[in-house]
């Protein structure tokens, strides 16, 4: 899975956290955990994910799928697998670099799209997608398949707005470090299919959605800014998040002004009556749990700090690494040899122009407390953080593997933190991760090996 990892793996411990990596992200394949969780059995659709539901297919003349997302192909190609002809119709939006983009999955067309950014050619792919939703009604079974990166993806501006007015608000907010729910507001009252839009004009269809999250807690109304699903904020709230963090887009909030006086219609509200189900297949615990199993198989005992971490990245890498000096040291919360596991959406705030994201930074953060722990407890602990989809942030690495030699110089490590250069500077240490796109998205893994003393 990983470039170069014979440089990586120098010793047991880096060895155990890569295998705890790929685990993680081969675990969270979204066609394995699709196919874990649906089933056709006496012409019912058994759908087993975080709830349990029966789908009478002989109740429905037509089944669609559609959706999008970095996963979105892994869940379609399960689903061709599990209902081949059933499936009349159907279109998904990747990002354009997938190789299913400009082809299909059996009935199922699949578009590209651009991420983190959305493209004049995600646009259109959203407009076919919309007027075949259109197409539904009471006798039609909609499949949606919704996993992370389809924020990006699905882009429908509403209004008179552009994607180049979409563009400059979604790179605005990520800059200024909003958070995933602060973004989704905007993104939501922005777009003509998100916040559940695409249910809304798929009514009366029956709308089943399929989720791959990469989002903390794995709402439904946050994956993909919940295209199927209904949407608690409001225009005000929108208004709110770009006034908090200074985003000056005129056009974004002209928009948000007019919906606000009630020129444009609300997001449909939770009492909308949406006709629709969400059933999350994988999330970051997934895949969390799967680098457990591995960790206890290689006879170190697996610790899960949290699946919900979130916050800077560099802000949250001392708190890893002090837990783990206390286990070297002291055997708590856990007694060495020991894995501490943990997952979530971790943000970089952007005042540099340098390269790397969330995981890198995050990295770099933890080999400088590494280094600089003064008793040694840091010495011989290895730290490392994926973005599971294969690309941090904008970068072609997926994060970095660190030690407490990584950093020689804590000058320059901290000079490239505040540059935001974390890839400059890990690329050069040969410590950057690099796995290609993987076809899933649960967002970020973190592991932090703690050998027994003197391993």
């Amino acid at each position: 899975m990983f470039e170069n990892r014979e440089s990586h793996a120098r010793s047991p411990a880096h060895e155990v956290a890569l295998d705890c990596l790929a685990a993680g992200v081969r675990r969270a394949d979204p066609e394995h955990a699709t196919r874990d969780a649906v089933a056709v059995e006496d012409d019912r659709l058994e759908i087993t994910a975080d709830e349990r539901a029966t789908v009478d297919l002989t109740e429905f003349d037509r089944v669609l799928v559609l959706g999008g997302g970095k996963a979105a192909p892994g869940v379609v190609r399960a689903l061709h697998a599990t209902l081949g002809d059933r499936i009349d119709d159907g279109l998904i939006v990747v990002s354009e670099d997938d190789p299913a983009a400009g082809g299909s999955i059996g009935a199922v067309t699949v578009a590209g799209g651009g991420h983190p950014l959305p493209t004049p050619e995600g646009v259109a792919a959203t407009e076919d997608l919309l007027e075949l939703a259109e197409t539904a009604d009471e006798r039609t079974l909609v499949l949606a398949a919704v996993t992370g990166g389809a924020s990006a993806l699905l882009a429908a501006p509403a209004g008179d707005l552009s994607v180049g007015d979409l563009r400059r608000s979604t790179r605005a907010l990520l800059d200024a470090g909003a958070d995933i729910d602060e973004i989704n507001a905007v993104r939501k009252h922005t777009s003509r299919v998100k916040g559940g839009r695409l249910a809304a004009a798929a009514a009366p269809a029956t709308v089943r959605t399929l989720g791959v999250s990469d989002v903390v807690g794995d709402p439904p109304s946050v994956i993909g800014s919940g295209p199927t699903v209904p949407d608690g904020t409001t225009y005000a709230d929108a208004l709110a998040v770009i006034g908090r963090h200074g985003i000056d887009v005129p056009a974004i909030r002209t928009h948000l002004d007019a919906g606000d006086a009630g020129e444009f219609p609300e997001t449909p509200a939770p009492d909308a009556g949406l006709p629709g189900t969400t059933y999350v297949v994988a999330g970051a615990r997934t895949a969390i749990d799967a680098a457990a199993a591995v960790a206890a198989e290689r006879g170190y005992e697996p610790c899960v700090l949290s699946s919900r971490v979130r916050g800077a990245a560099r802000a949250t890498a001392p708190t890893h690494v002090a837990i783990g000096e206390e286990a070297a040291i002291a055997g708590d919360p856990v007694e060495p040899p020991a894995v501490l596991l943990s997952g979530g959406e971790a943000t970089v705030d952007v005042h540099g122009e340098g390269e790397g994201g969330p995981n890198m930074e995050f990295a770099l953060a933890a080999a400088l407390s590494l280094a600089g722990s003064a008793d040694g407890a840091g010495d011989e602990l290895v730290a490392a953080a994926i973005d599971t989809d294969g690309r941090d942030g904008a970068t072609d690495a997926a994060g970095a593997l660190v030690d407490a030699g990584t950093v020689e110089d804590r000058g320059a490590a901290r000079d490239a933190l505040d540059r935001n250069d974390s890839l400059g500077y890990l690329g050069r240490r040969d410590a950057a991760l690099v796995t290609g796109a993987t076809g899933t998205n649960v967002n970020d893994l973190r592991v932090l090996v703690v050998p027994d003393r003197g391993d």
